[in-house]
């Protein structure tokens, strides 16, 4: 299961107005960080082409200081500037923002969200007739450059921008192309995901600590071992019911372990907990509908 890469460039492929071939960050959180970063140390796209716009201006310097790229605090400036616009401020603020500078964008510009729970058609209804928005749920590994994003198109995104949000998501990891009506799952399988499986490795380490070792050793162990696996299961591409069979010698020791993951109903819970966020997701998605006044399901 070999990592590709997109070579397509941001912006690339597209008659271009001033300013054009410029990638807009609209907030300057974790998440953008995090694409910023991907997307220098992946050569997708040159420090002078990313602006990024915020209220706070320590984080703007923080950012500028770091990449090297250009900061506002100026939305509209941002807007004006950019050909590939992200949104990136919080859910709950979507709205105003949108509101304020929404009427703003130019046909040309490709609009990527990564608002959680904001859905296509909330967004489409606060920027002008036909303007292209692809909607996405990143996750917090892509800080490790190792995220899982999954992404869908709106009404009006062509193959182009659809190529132009995998390129941008894929320099912080890997990317899945999906309807709209299963970001909810993806929400729950790898947007909560990483929150599970740190869960798994501190009690692993835990089991560590009872057995003997020292705490900085056994949470060393843990996290390699989960990344080691990990690795190992996207490099093979093999079944991981396969590579299990792998450690399990007959009588062995990590068969006895798997019977005591079995009893306590590892697998059901998990299963669980990505069903019970993924519903969660759901719930919070018509929550924000109805305070943006959209119908339910928009």
């Amino acid at each position: 299961m070999p990592k590709h890469k997109s070579t397509h460039a941001l912006g690339a492929g597209r008659p271009r107005r001033k300013g054009a071939g410029s990638i807009g960050f609209l907030g300057g959180g974790n998440m953008a960080g995090a694409l910023i970063l991907g997307l220098l140390h992946a050569g997708v796209v040159k420090a002078p082409r990313i602006l990024v716009s915020d209220v706070r201006e320590d984080r703007l310097e923080q950012l500028q200081k770091q990449h090297g790229i250009k900061t506002t605090l100026d939305n509209h400036a941002l807007v004006r500037e950019s050909s590939v616009l992200v949104l990136a401020v919080k859910p709950q603020v979507v709205d105003k923002v949108l509101v304020a500078v929404g009427n703003e964008v130019k046909p040309d510009t490709l609009v990527v969200s990564i608002a959680a729970g904001i859905s296509i058609a909330a967004i489409e209804a606060r920027l002008p007739p036909g303007a292209r928005v692809v909607r996405s749920m990143p996750n917090v590994a892509a800080l490790a450059l190792a995220g899982a994003t999954g992404i869908a198109a709106g009404t009006h995104a062509t193959d182009h921008d659809m190529a132009t949000a995998t390129a941008l998501f894929e320099a912080v990891g890997r990317v899945v192309t999906l309807d709209e009506s299963l970001l909810d799952a993806v929400t729950g399988l790898s947007g909560s995901g990483p929150a599970y499986v740190m869960l798994i490795i501190e009690a692993l380490a835990d089991g560590g600590v009872k057995v003997g070792l020292h705490r900085e050793t056994a949470l060393l162990l843990a996290a390699q071992t989960v990344f080691g696996a990990t690795k190992l299961l996207l490099d093979t591409g093999d079944h991981p019911g396969r590579l299990k069979d792998m450690v399990t010698s007959p009588g062995g020791t990590a068969i006895a372990g798997l019977h005591t993951l079995e009893a306590g109903a590892l697998r059901k819970t998990l299963m669980d907990a990505v069903e019970t966020a993924t519903l969660r997701s759901a719930e919070l998605g018509v929550q924000m509908a109805a305070k943006m006044g959209l119908a339910k399901g928009q």
